[in-house]
């Protein structure tokens, strides 16, 4: 199979220490029951990573793992990136809850709902905005790109193994969030609200959507607010799913630091 395709498919392959940490570190904090099966270690690159086995093997029967030693060959026969720095874990899939009277949600928080990202990778660097903005937690659709974990733990820079995720059919969470006091507030150019003219204060619900499926009608029927981002000139194009979910959620940070 061909790399390239692995990402599109189930890839639970997470490579370099800032994506095992944060599995470890979900697990420690109750977010995520991920397990590793084996972290394979390059055994050319001992010498460089002397460091990180060392933890590793002090922590292995903590978390139940085998630490393995791995040709350069073996770990990049199944890798995708070149940034693991000899060091990659072979993991579990993570139980993503669904959403419902049950779920720990915050009753002043800030939540984010993805609808429609269609490359891993976008949808990893959305998360890494979020997670830096203090955004509590995600909402997902059942089909979502936490298929291509390891992906998309990368890109996010492990923050998509930190957040508290949930599923839910897209207006049956809107529904969720109104009961809990929510204001919801959906990311659409089709409005004279414009992003940093508006007030966003929690408890919110902010929902952000693909540059080309975007976010669908039956969502943006329910929401309390649309807020367009402004540009400084004529641009018939949109920015990416992660720039615009970027400054969304920088926005809601600054207001309600203030």
């Amino acid at each position: 199979m061909i790399k390239e395709q692995i990402k599109f498919e189930s890839s639970v392959i997470f490579e370099g220490m800032t994506s095992i940490r944060a599995i470890l570190k979900a697990v420690d904090l109750k977010i995520s029951d991920r397990q590793i099966d084996e972290i394979w270690f390059d055994k050319n690159k001992i010498k460089k990573i002397s460091k990180e086995i060392g933890y590793f093997r002090a922590v292995s029967k903590k978390y139940g793992f085998e630490l393995l030693e791995k040709t350069s060959e073996e770990i990049e026969n199944v890798v995708l990136g070149t940034s693991h720095g000899g060091i990659i874990a072979l993991a579990k899939e993570r139980t993503i809850p669904s959403l419902n009277s049950d779920s720990n949600i915050l009753d002043s928080g800030f939540y984010c709902m993805i609808q429609g990202i269609e490359d891993p990778y976008n949808f990893g660097y959305s998360l890494r905005s979020l997670y830096a903005t203090g955004c509590d937690g995600i909402i997902l659709p059942k089909r979502n790109w936490l298929t291509a974990a390891g992906v998309v733990a990368r890109s996010s820079a492990g923050a998509s193994e930190l957040f508290a995720i949930f599923e839910s059919e897209p207006e049956d969470a809107i529904d969720y969030f109104h009961k809990r006091g929510y204001t919801v507030v959906c990311a659409d150019e089709r409005t004279d609200n414009i992003l940093g003219n508006c007030e966003l204060k929690r408890p919110i619900l902010l929902i952000v959507g693909g540059e080309k499926r975007g976010i669908s009608k039956s969502v943006l029927d329910k929401t309390d607010i649309k807020i367009k981002i402004n540009y400084d000139r004529v641009f018939n194009a949109s920015l990416s799913a992660a720039s615009a979910t970027t400054m969304f959620a920088y926005e809601i940070m600054r207001q309600n630091q203030e």
